[in-house]
C-alpha cells in the first residue's frame, strides 16, 4: 500500500485545518475570560468602595459617640458634685440601710453596720448606673416583689398595729 502525494497532501491540510480551529477557538474562549475577569475587577472594586464608606461610617459615628459619653459622664459628675447632693446620697444610704436593719433586727450595731455597708455598694452601683439597667432587663417583676415587701415593715415584738 502506497501513500499518495494527495493522501500526504490531504493528511496535512486537515491536520492545519485542525489547529487553526482549536486556535481560533481558543482565542475566543481567552476574550470570554479577560472579559469575566475584568467583570469580577469591577465588582471586586465597588465592594470594597462600599466597604470603606461603611468603615468611615462606622468609624465616624463611634467618634460621636465617645464624644458624646464623655460629656454625658462629665456633666453626671458635675451634677453629683452640687452643693447638697452628698447629703441627699447620704440620705438614701441610711434610708436603705435602715430599711434592710428592720428586717434583721435582732443586734443592732452589727446588723446597722452590715446593712449600712450593703446600702452604700448599692448605691454606688446604682449611680454607676450597672445595676439598675440589670434590674429593668432581666428582673423587674423580681424588683417589684422585693419593692412590695420592704413597703411592709415589721413590727418590734411587744408592739400592735393600730
Amino acid at each position: 500500500m502506497e501513500i499518495g502525494f494527495e493522501t500526504i497532501l490531504f493528511i496535512i491540510a486537515s491536520v492545519v485545518i485542525g489547529y487553526f480551529i482549536s486556535y481560533v477557538k481558543s482565542r475566543f474562549e481567552v476574550r470570554g475570560y479577560k472579559k469575566e475577569i475584568k467583570e469580577f475587577k469591577e465588582h471586586l472594586n465597588r465592594q470594597m468602595k462600599i466597604t470603606n464608606e461603611g468603615s468611615k461610617n462606622l468609624e465616624d459615628e463611634l467618634k460621636t459617640l465617645k464624644k458624646e459619653n464623655e460629656s454625658l459622664r462629665i456633666s453626671v459628675q458635675t451634677l453629683g458634685q452640687k452643693p447638697g447632693r452628698a447629703e441627699v446620697r447620704l440620705l438614701n444610704i441610711y434610708d436603705a440601710a435602715l430599711r434592710k436593719m428592720l428586717l434583721r433586727a435582732p443586734g443592732f450595731s452589727s446588723a446597722w453596720e452590715m446593712s449600712l455597708q450593703e446600702a452604700e455598694s448599692e448605691y454606688e452601683a446604682n449611680e454607676k448606673g450597672f445595676k439598675s439597667i440589670i434590674k429593668k432587663v432581666f428582673s423587674p417583676s423580681l424588683s417589684q416583689q422585693s419593692q412590695d415587701s420592704s413597703d411592709i415593715p415589721e413590727l418590734p415584738i411587744g408592739y400592735e398595729s393600730k
